[in-house]
């Protein structure tokens, strides 16, 4: 037979200890809904924290690297937009030498020669544009920081060639001969030969940093699929856990409040 106590509601007691173990789950459940994420303090899961965390970092050194490489990738352009408006020019140059170097020209030399004077001083100001005048800011070792597993992947390029009139060892040429006018076609052909190679180290490094930027950014969404796999909420399972919480936390109250009046009923067998 079972005992009537008002001291001790046992039934009570243990509905209020559930409904409290309830609680604590619904409210779990409502926190990886609202926010989305299964783990949202370490206690949830401390490990997975851990690992998550450590996959965050890798997406933020990766997403960094992919700006740098952009970065980089932009400056290079601008440099090969450069040195190419240096090549066309040493061809118009190369095309007055050509006509002052004939014999049978009729022309002005002297106009020939300004012409020519004036596209060089263009040349000197497009390779300081382009940092490649001699001792410029884009000249020797270069390197662009990708990032990558270790952290430490690093695309490098040298480039040590000016192109400026000095590094093209074309700034005393003078057309305003003949004789002067032939030295000047051969000393340009040189010239243009020396652009051409700076232009395609410019062209080789553009290509190894497109490269970097395709191989990053896979490594940034297979990496924030992996965090997500740890960190993220699962909806249906969360929304199952949602409905299973709601309906015990509904019954729990109910039972709570039958047993606390089970025990008010104790006092009727005092009238």
């Amino acid at each position: 037979m079972g005992t009537f106590s008002v001291v001790n509601n046992i039934a009570s007691l243990e509905a209020n200890r559930y409904l409290s173990l309830t609680q604590i789950s619904l409210n779990s459940t409502l926190a990886k809904l609202s926010s989305g994420y299964r783990i949202n303090k370490s206690g949830d899961d401390a490990a997975g924290l851990a690992v998550a965390n450590s996959y965050r970092t890798q997406v933020s050194v990766f997403s960094q690297g992919e700006r740098n490489a952009n970065e980089g990738l932009s400056r290079l352009q601008i440099v090969d937009s450069g040195i190419n408006n240096i090549s066309l020019l040493l061809d118009r140059m190369s095309t007055l030498a050509a006509q002052s170097a004939s014999g049978t020209f009729q022309g002005s030399r002297t106009t020939l020669n300004a012409e020519f004077t004036q596209i060089r001083t263009e040349i000197d100001r497009e390779a300081t544009a382009a940092g490649m005048q001699t001792g410029g800011t884009f000249l020797g070792q270069q390197s662009v920081f990708v990032g990558g597993p270790s952290g430490t992947t690093v695309v490098s390029f040298n480039n040590s060639q000016p192109v400026d009139s000095a590094g093209l060892a074309i700034g005393a040429l003078d057309i305003s001969t003949v004789a002067g006018a032939q030295t000047a076609v051969t000393t340009l052909a040189t010239a243009l030969a020396t652009a051409g190679t700076a232009q395609g180290t410019i062209g080789s490094a553009e290509n190894r940093l497109g490269f970097a930027i395709s191989l990053v950014k896979s490594q940034i969404t297979n990496t924030q699929a992996a965090e997500g796999i740890i960190r993220d909420a699962n909806f249906a399972l969360e929304s199952s856990n949602l409905a299973k919480y709601s309906i015990l936390s509904q019954s729990g109250i109910a039972s709570l409040a039958q047993s606390n009046a089970a025990a008010a009923n104790v006092l009727a067998l005092l009238r």
